[in-house]
């Protein structure tokens, strides 16, 4: 498995196009996968036949793990399968069975294991519990073991590593349901079980019915059976998902709005227009690669803004490192601009171009998509008719920008006289612990006074 970028652990298989047996050829694609927001597919590096296959579609596979095995037709690749398992690899084929698992998505890389005697002495039939290591207890939560139930062999009676590695492989194969219930219940599968593949099923741990129907999903209240829908959270769902709420959950988040004069940045933008109309410039400059662009100057008058809140200190950016939320199919990214402040306007606007379609087509480097690449972020959901929000801080960094719609509001301009004139909203979170509301409000109105004085070399 490829290693996309420093900070990719494990990649998703999303599809297999080869299986065990097929001819390839230099260059076919042999799988799609991705890692936390990008998909990826790997080609073929040679001319051969798939001899063995080591996921399937839904694994998770740790990088540079293996993923398959390309050689001759009918090649011994025994000494291959030993070496997987004397390196503890992630070989699903490493069992008595020489042959590797079948690649389709129902497939699972754990071998059917044999079923655990019932008095196997591997597991403590008292009431009692056992001392747990550390790593024996981490490696238990992983597989859902229940680990002080083990007999541990170490000093003491002490429940080690090795243990626990003992009862995954006497146990057979389980479906998710099943794992929770018997890290819950304490209970465990004597005999291979019955769902597919062999995998022991909820009914297989001797669990009542109603402690496995209590583990499931709630229905919805008055619902009728068939007028409703669970879907599985995709890979980067779940990822949104445990980012925003770690966000709300571990920071201190308060969020300003105020509103810029949108005037000058209106004119700006006609003048952009125009002149990439006439070929005076290549690149279509928006109000969003403006507001940036503003957004940039005024971190460079803020620098305690553009910054990393890490507990007990705060880390200050000498460079402004920019984060742009762009929507995609796939959901929310956020690639980040690495020294965006060493770029002219129009540069920073095809910088921006650029990372956005890498994250739709899905070829962005995941390094720039890590919240810690980026110092600031901006969230415009101007486009949406959006008059105001509150962004959720993309943490370790102290702030997030929301840009709103633009909307017509009373002004005084001038004698007394006041008039409708177009305002930018402008919706400022902020973590308490990172920085003083007076200080994020002076960046704010920083950011306003930026856009209205905007000067542009176009």
């Amino acid at each position: 498995m490829p290693k996309q970028g420093q900070s990719v652990e494990s990649c998703i298989i999303t599809e297999l196009n080869k299986k065990k047996g097929d001819p390839v050829k230099k260059g076919e694609v042999l799988f799609s996968y991705e890692t936390d927001k990008a998909s990826f597919e790997e080609e073929s590096p040679a001319d051969g036949t798939v001899l063995a296959v080591f996921a399937g579609e839904g694994d998770e596979v740790p990088v540079l793990d293996r993923m398959m095995i390309i050689g001759d037709a009918g090649e011994d690749i025994s000494a291959l399968m030993a070496e997987g398992q004397d390196g503890n690899d992630a070989a699903p084929e490493a069992s008595a069975a020489p042959s590797p698992v079948d690649s389709s998505p129902a497939a699972t890389p754990a071998p059917v294991a044999a079923p655990v005697p019932a008095g196997s002495s591997t597991l403590d039939k008292d009431s009692e519990s056992s001392p747990v290591s550390p790593r024996a207890k981490n490696l238990a939560g992983e597989h859902a073991i229940d680990a002080p139930r083990l007999e541990g062999t170490g000093p003491g009676g002490r429940v080690i590593e090795r243990d626990v590695k003992q009862a995954i492989e006497e146990r057979p194969r389980m479906t998710s349901l099943a794992k929770k219930l018997a890290s819950e219940q304490g209970a465990g599968p004597v005999t291979a079980g019955s769902g597919l593949g062999g995998r022991a099923r909820a009914s297989d741990l001797g669990v009542p019915a109603s402690d496995a129907v209590a583990s499931s999903p709630a229905p919805v209240a008055g619902a009728i059976q068939g007028d409703f829908e669970d879907r599985k959270l995709s890979n980067i769902r779940k990822l949104i998902a445990r980012s925003m709420h770690a966000s709300l959950q571990n920071s201190a988040q308060l969020t300003h709005h105020l509103g810029a004069d949108a005037r000058r940045i209106l004119e700006l933008r006609k003048k952009a227009k125009s002149a990439m109309e006439k070929g005076e410039i290549d690149t279509n400059i928006t109000l969003n690669d403006m507001v940036c662009f503003a957004v940039v100057k005024a971190l460079k008058k803020f620098p305690s803004v553009n910054s990393h809140f890490l507990g007990d200190a705060t880390r200050v950016f000498k460079k402004v490192h920019l984060g742009l939320a762009v929507d995609t199919d796939r959901g929310l990214m956020v690639p980040v601009i690495r020294d965006a402040d060493d770029l002219s306007i129009t540069g920073l606007a095809n910088r921006m171009k650029d990372a956005a379609a890498a994250c739709r087509t899905g070829s962005v480097n995941p390094d720039i998509l890590s919240p810690e690449a980026g110092s600031f972020t901006v969230s415009n959901l101007g486009n949406y008719g959006v008059e105001m929000f509150t962004p959720v801080i993309n943490l370790p960094q102290s702030a997030i920008l929301g840009v709103n719609t633009i909307v017509p509001r009373p002004k005084d301009i001038g004698n007394g006289v006041y008039a409708f004139v177009p305002h930018m909203g402008l919706s400022l979170t902020y973590d308490h612990r990172s920085l003083d509301g007076g200080e994020a409000t002076r960046f704010l109105k920083q950011i306003a006074i930026e856009i209205e004085t905007l000067q542009l070399d176009i």
